[in-house]
């Protein structure tokens, strides 16, 4: 089928046929209602899902474009703002907005941190931020898209930023420091408190992405976890991300951005005063905002509470317990540094880990690959608590395949299963090329490897040149954005 045998259908279909057809292309998504996928979704039971389903529709057609047409919206998102705020040790100052999702909020962060060194740092006319090798790659979106340099510094055996190498980075350029809570990839959260004192002492701006971690740490520290300080608490933090659809178990897309004060956020807004329509305000990258998740967002956070949220998460955590003794007492693999909350990244040392994810999916599960270092990533939710002895007993089963002498393959062999995998997708002729060179290389023919490969994702970090992965992955997205030919 290709884009121009699809066309908007002259007579519409009935309901019935409609949702038929929508249900039959969902079966071949991954199961994450039998606990079988750790990222992407967070599925607390369907109690939850009916109230934000009911909630979503409620408001389903309203627009937050405009909060004096819809004082209702208004109202819920300064009260979610407030909730969020509250809970990661904001005073009455901080303020903040709803976004579509973490990247916004983090997009939001670096707009208002270039604004703000106009005025605060002029002479910083090539602006910076200093990025952990770990922080998420919406930072480095965000530089692209605002004309801000990421300076990239390392981080220590334990995945946590380098407070030394941050400091060190600090030039006359430097508007913004930014600190993960945890880091997505490795599930550690960085020295926050000390990132700040070097915020406090350079005059600069520090952003916590709390993404991921700003509605589980908090539930985490009260059950008698020991996780760093990293919120509104730290001297020097002066901006924060936190995803209700994550661990605040929103509806998709709702995400907060938080600031210390209000002088701080009016750089996060734009105004456009002279257009023939009347004057456009928008406090966010979007001009539209759907209603409806910003209703879900206000409605499961007052039907949860802190004790709902509490009680999830001391589950959420005695499974992580269970996941990482589990996985540590399986030989060849490990998990990676000491997490903080309840992401884990399984390594390998001795096998490869992407043939171990491999071995995963042939069995049902869906394990997100990474890369420097390679491994897997794991965000245990409420309901892995079903599925964690299986999910063991799989992934031991899974080891012990790897362990099979003629089932493991050397890394100039994985460059040909990547294009193997990546056939589908990628141009004839990148194909071509991408083939000639890794024969040329191993003498290894693509049809004298096995059928199954490790995940593309994972095995860009084993190609050599990162020019030919970016140019490969711009392509997969251009052809995964079409339809299939």
């Amino acid at each position: 089928m290709t884009e121009q045998s699809v066309q908007l259908p002259v007579d519409g279909k009935n309901k019935e046929e409609i949702l038929d057809t929508m249900r039959s292309m969902r079966q071949h998504d991954v199961q994450w209602r039998q606990g079988k996928t750790f990222s992407l979704v967070y599925n607390v039971g369907e109690e939850v899902a009916e109230i934000l389903k009911e909630a979503y529709l409620l408001f389903f057609s309203e627009n937050a474009l405009n909060p004096t047409a819809f004082p209702s919206l208004r109202k819920m998102e300064a009260e979610v703002v407030a909730m969020t705020a509250g809970l990661l040790g904001g005073d009455r100052n901080v303020v903040g907005n709803m976004t579509s999702g973490g990247t916004e909020s983090i997009l939001m962060a670096v707009k208002t941190a270039r604004d703000w060194a106009r005025d605060h740092k002029p002479d910083a006319a090539s602006p910076e931020m200093v990025l952990p090798t770990t922080a998420h790659p919406a930072f480095e979106k965000a530089a692209h898209y605002f004309g801000v340099k990421p300076v990239h510094t390392p981080v220590g055996f334990d995945f946590r930023a380098d407070v030394e190498a941050v400091s060190k980075s600090i030039t006359s350029q430097t508007i913004l420091i930014v600190g993960s809570a945890p880091s997505y990839a490795q599930g550690v959260v960085d020295p926050i408190q000390q990132l700040g004192e070097i915020a406090l002492e350079e005059d600069i701006l520090f952003h916590v992405d709390a993404c991921v971690g700003g509605f589980m740490l908090p539930f985490v520290h009260r059950l008698g976890y020991q996780p760093l300080d990293f919120d509104f608490r730290v001297p020097g933090v002066t901006s924060m991300s936190a995803d209700l659809h994550k661990y605040g178990y929103a509806a998709k897309g709702a995400s907060t951005i938080l600031y210390r004060d209000k002088d701080l956020r009016r750089y996060q807004f734009y105004v456009y005063t002279d257009w023939t329509g009347g004057i456009y305000a928008s406090p966010t990258m979007t001009g539209t905002r759907p209603g409806g998740a910003i209703a879900a967002a206000w409605a499961v956070m007052n039907f949860l509470g802190e004790n709902g949220y509490l009680h999830i998460a001391d589950i959420v955590m005695k499974t992580t317990h269970i996941l990482r003794a589990g996985i540590d007492d399986i030989p060849g693999i490990s998990v990676l540094s000491d997490p903080d909350m309840s992401i884990i990244a399984i390594i390998s040392d001795k096998y490869n880990i992407y043939e171990i994810g491999d071995e995963m999916t042939v069995r049902g599960w869906h394990l997100d690959p990474q890369q420097f270092p390679a491994s897997l990533h794991l965000t245990v939710n409420r309901n892995h608590a079903d599925v964690a002895g299986h999910f063991l007993s799989d992934l031991a089963a899974s080891v012990a395949a790897v362990r099979r002498p003629s089932l493991r393959k050397t890394r100039d062999a994985l460059l040909l299963s990547v294009v193997q995998a990546a056939v589908k997708y990628l141009p004839e002729k990148t194909v071509s090329k991408l083939m000639a060179r890794s024969s040329s290389m191993t003498g290894i023919e693509g049809s004298n490897l096995p059928q199954r490969s490790a995940p593309i994702y994972g095995m860009m970090g084993t190609l050599p040149n990162r020019g030919d992965i970016h140019e490969l992955v711009l392509d997969l997205i251009d052809k995964m954005t079409r339809l299939e030919e």
